[in-house]
């Protein structure tokens, strides 16, 4: 229908919210009649989606069930309006995405559709492989992205790996891998390697960290982003302590910050 005067004042009326349907409505009516959404791509708003995966993470590590079910909704817009516009170009549609990923679903849980057996959750995760292998992948890696974050994507390579018996015995022989990558990046650092040398030898560190972690059940992103967020906790602290003095960072020197930070660290035991 031509985008005219008369069309919109007719369809002023603020639109049903209630169902997945109605959303769908919603952002097709968007895409015709708001500038901004009308510009959109699947390229241009794609980052947005990848901002709003941490906002749900957040929600989640915060237990803010509020936040959550907002999240939650921006990602489904993001689902429905990617949709709409493939609709759009007649790539697919909205019934095909669902569809798609249903009938994934019941062939990947044979144990629950079909009468395959699964006894417990690592046979299911060896069976979802072999599955995935199945489907015409020639590597146990064909699907993971490249874009997810380096410590993240070290550990689900490491653990895909682990589930086709590519992996050590036991936690001893990490440990030593450990020591060993220490060595070589200090003797590296030491011997005056150029710069793509010691960037080899650090990632080898590390991978060999992540690997630990792993076999301790740490999920090692989580881990540093914990310490990250403890750092400027305490570091914010310094700040306020030395506002109150009437003091900056110019006119303090080392080791009065280093105090600070040791008083910071002792209150968080404290509390």
């Amino acid at each position: 229908m031509p985008d005219t005067s008369a069309n919109r004042k007719q369809n002023s009326a603020s639109p049903p919210t209630e169902t997945f349907d109605d959303l769908i409505a919603i952002v097709r009516r968007l895409r015709v009649d708001c500038p901004w959404d009308r510009e959109q791509t699947h390229a241009s708003i794609a980052p947005m989606l990848i901002e709003e995966a941490y906002e749900v993470k957040e929600a989640i590590a915060d237990e803010n069930d509020t936040e959550f079910r907002k999240e939650l909704g921006d990602i489904l817009l993001h689902v429905v309006m990617q949709s709409v516009m493939a609709e759009e170009r007649s790539a697919f549609k909205l019934e095909d995405v669902i569809q798609t990923i249903s009938k994934k679903l019941v062939y990947r849980h044979p144990h629950v559709f079909e009468d395959s057996e699964a006894i417990d959750s690592e046979t299911v995760t060896r069976n979802w492989e072999q599955l995935k292998m199945s489907e015409g992948r020639t590597s146990i890696f064909d699907g993971m992205p490249k874009a997810l974050p380096a410590l993240q994507r070290s550990a689900r390579v490491q653990e895909k790996a682990a589930k086709v018996g590519f992996d050590w015995p036991d936690i001893t022989g990490v440990w030593e891998k450990v020591v060993e990558e220490v060595g070589e990046f200090r003797h590296e650092v030491e011997s005056g390697t150029d710069r793509e040398g010691l960037e080899e030898e650090f990632g080898d560190l590390l991978f060999s960290l992540v690997n630990v972690a792993r076999f301790l059940d740490i999920q090692p992103e989580e881990a540093l982003q914990g310490t990250t967020n403890k750092f400027i906790r305490r570091f914010q602290f310094v700040e306020e302590r030395l506002r109150e003095r009437g003091k900056k960072f110019e006119e303090v020197d080392l080791q009065e910050m280093d105090q600070l930070w040791e008083e910071a660290k002792r209150r968080e035991m404290e509390s």
